[in-house]
């Protein structure tokens, strides 16, 4: 058998010489619970050690007394009309030998010589104490923890990485346990044991083993507190937070506002030479994070979230779509690496953006439905949906970024891919 932890070989030998005040109260602050769970739990251990010795049919309950420590343990039999059980009822005759005023539905109380469990209970009646103390202790302290982080759930949590476990990180937070999954932690991150991290606590569930701690890293309203963090503005409730669309460990965007007209809730959010937007860039890997300002006009937030690119005009729909006209060389600002600032853009504003070329073309260029007779119409109207209506804008797009936004297969990527660069190939010929 392992070595005890301190404080049960304590409890256990206080319990055993029936010296307990002390013991309840030492144990009861060492592990972050309540006193009176700790005596509930001694004198639930030596009920049931007591049944051990005179027998389980009995109902057989201890007391403690919880100013001078002394243990009153006491078979109680409830009086009846008809008795069915012996062991644990009494008739209202028999009953009234021992005690003249009782009544049907009261206790018989008849109270059992003290104990001294070394000598009187044996190893196995101790250990039996042990073991359900030692239980409920634990259920206590898995109660006092779930209540804990339930109460703490969205805020952002500080631990210390323990461990790996089947792609997910085991999280010590110095008095539990907590998970972040695969799919919580930002790309490419790699966290080692012993690294400190700060992670987003987003749901807390209570199971048999103890209360199921969860955080992310990628979840949008981790960008959001760390603002908090670290804008003061924020934090004071100067500025708002009106939304929040983040591609996690590639770029973000942040929606600010201030109904103060004396404050620039973008400038503060970056701080000077950028000094307070910084810190959370470096907290999430180099994420890129546009902060813009939040406007309750769709089509001018629309332009703002497509920041870089500089759009011509919006049309807006009544299906939750939205028609961003650009000149030619502002789409690929618009559309961004992957698609990830269009797709942003969206999130940030709730509209669906279908992007379009508007202005002067590139006469080498070829219009989409020019390839019908080769394409099928529904794969062309796929493509126009996310922006490409020329056969360049398809092209430049690329093969693995088509895949990520449209619902085509692969193989039928590469043949459209390859029916468009033909096109191109044959004028150079």
């Amino acid at each position: 058998m392992g070595a005890e932890p301190f404080f049960l070989r304590r409890l256990i030998l206080e319990l055993e010489n029936i010296e307990l005040i002390n013991a309840a109260e030492n144990v009861a602050e060492e592990k972050g619970i309540e006193k009176e769970l700790i005596f509930k739990a001694i004198e639930n251990a030596m009920s049931k050690a007591s049944k051990i010795k005179y027998g389980n049919n009995y109902d057989i309950r201890a007391e403690i007394n919880r100013n001078n420590g002394k243990v009153n343990i006491a078979r109680y039999l409830e009086v009846k009309k008809d008795v069915e059980d012996n062991f644990i009822e009494i008739s209202l005759k028999d009953a009234k030998t021992k005690k003249k005023k009782i009544k049907i539905g009261e206790f018989l109380i008849e109270k059992l010589p003290n104990f001294d469990f070394r000598s009187d209970f044996g190893r196995i009646a101790a250990q039996t104490a042990k073991q359900v103390v030692v239980q409920q202790i634990k259920e206590a302290e898995r109660e006092k923890n779930y209540e804990l982080y339930k109460d703490k759930v969205g805020q952002i949590i500080n631990g210390i990485v323990k461990r790996m476990e089947f792609g997910n990180i085991v999280v010590d937070l110095g008095n539990a346990e907590a998970v972040i999954k695969r799919e919580e932690m930002i790309p490419r991150e790699n966290l080692r044991r012993g690294d400190r991290v700060k992670a987003y606590l987003y749901n807390v569930s209570q199971e048999l083993k103890g209360p199921q701690i969860f955080l992310s890293r990628t979840h949008p309203q981790f960008l959001a507190l760390l603002f908090d963090q670290e804008v003061p503005e924020i934090n004071s409730g100067i500025i708002e937070i009106k939304g929040v669309a983040r591609d996690p460990g590639s770029r973000a965007k942040i929606a600010v506002f201030s109904s103060d007209t004396t404050i620039d809730p973008v400038g503060a959010c970056v701080g000077m030479k950028g000094a307070r937007i910084h810190g959370i860039v470096r907290e999430l890997r180099n994420e890129n994070i546009d902060v813009i300002n939040w406007t309750d006009n769709p089509s001018l937030l629309i332009q703002r979230a497509l920041s870089p690119a500089r759009v011509t005009s919006v049309e807006l729909l009544d299906n939750g779509r939205a028609n961003v006209f650009l000149d030619p060389d502002e789409v690929s600002k618009a559309i961004g690496r992957g698609g990830h600032n269009i797709k942003l853009a969206g999130r940030l504003s709730g509209y669906e953006l279908d992007v379009y070329r508007e202005g002067a073309e590139d006469i080498d260029d070829v219009d989409l439905d020019e390839f019908s007779d080769e394409i099928e119409d529904w794969i062309i109207e796929e493509l126009k949906a996310i922006g490409c209506d020329t056969a360049k804008s398809v092209i430049e797009v690329g093969f693995d970024d088509l895949v990520k936004r449209t619902d085509l297969e692969e193989e039928t990527i590469e043949d459209v891919l390859g029916i468009l660069k033909a096109e191109f190939e044959e004028e150079t010929e």
